[in-house]
């Protein structure tokens, strides 16, 4: 969509849905957004540029605030989120030294979205369809690759635990909203074992908190005990996860030394551990 098209878009949904415009139409890699006034409400225009993006726009009108970002209109083409303005940051929380406690934050709001039914009729993607730039490093690239595949592959085959996912858990995917606490935005619409969507914790927000051996044993500690998954089990997961995250970084021509980096650190303490 060209930047034309987009502003055009926006005035479209601006008059049918009657809003205000307070500021500039911006765009991130999958969506185009524009703060708006609906009424006296702030609020969120935006409209999603994939349909992974489209997905995910479901199933936050499928948790219905709860735990998310509430959406206050949507069609297949757009939707209206409310604007979360609250003061407090998870990834400045982790920089400034509070990394603990965005850690249990993050686990806590993951928890609520996993309590929550899985649709009948939501068109999620499933875990093993998500992993395929995994095995397909596995096969060119081998070394961790191939390891990170094995764990990956047995975790897939024998799931427990299945939920609604969100797919892309992390310190800048769940904002403070005030009153109504900390919610997500931008899922991504998987289902699967949950575990899979705390191991993206791991990797964020920065790269000298995710590969520091003493933070990352700390991490483990507190995801192991407020997420409730046993401690071998996610650091499965956290392998699994990070050696697709550097396949992606691979795929886009990126270095992927920072998810490299986490699923070393995995592997070192799963050992010969089962999970």
């Amino acid at each position: 969509m060209t930047f034309s098209d987009g502003l055009t878009k926006f005035r479209d949904y601006i008059t049918l849905w009657q809003l205000t415009e307070d500021g500039e139409p911006f765009h991130t890699h999958s969506s185009w957004l524009q703060r708006v006034y609906s009424g006296n409400r702030l609020a969120m225009l935006k409209i999603p540029l994939s349909a992974e993006e489209r997905r995910g726009s479901r199933l936050m009108v499928w948790w219905n605030g709860q735990g998310a970002a509430q959406v206050l209109k949507q069609d297949d083409n757009a939707m209206l989120l409310e604007y979360l303005s609250g003061d407090q940051s998870l990834v400045e929380m982790a920089i400034g030294g509070q990394d603990d406690r965005a850690t249990r934050i993050i686990c806590q709001v993951t928890n609520r979205l996993h309590a929550q039914p899985i649709p009948s009729d939501s068109e999620l993607v499933s875990l093993p369809e998500w992993f395929k730039s995994l095995f397909l490093a596995a096969k060119h690239q081998g070394g961790i690759f191939s390891r990170a595949e094995s764990i990956a592959s047995r975790l897939l085959s024998q799931p427990q635990d299945i939920r609604m996912l969100h797919g892309d858990i992390h310190h800048g995917n769940i904002l403070d909203a005030g009153e109504r606490g900390w919610l997500v935005i931008d899922p991504k619409g998987l289902s699967g074992e949950r575990g899979f969507d705390f191991a993206n914790i791991f990797c964020n927000p920065r790269a000298d908190i995710a590969t520091n051996v003493q933070q990352f044993a700390r991490r483990l500690e507190i995801v192991s005990e407020v997420a409730n998954i046993k401690r071998s089990r996610l650091l499965a997961w956290i392998i699994s996860w990070s050696a697709l995250s550097a396949a992606w970084f691979i795929e886009e021509g990126e270095n992927p030394e920072t998810p490299l980096a986490v699923a070393t650190l995995a592997l070192d303490e799963l050992g010969d551990s089962d999970f």
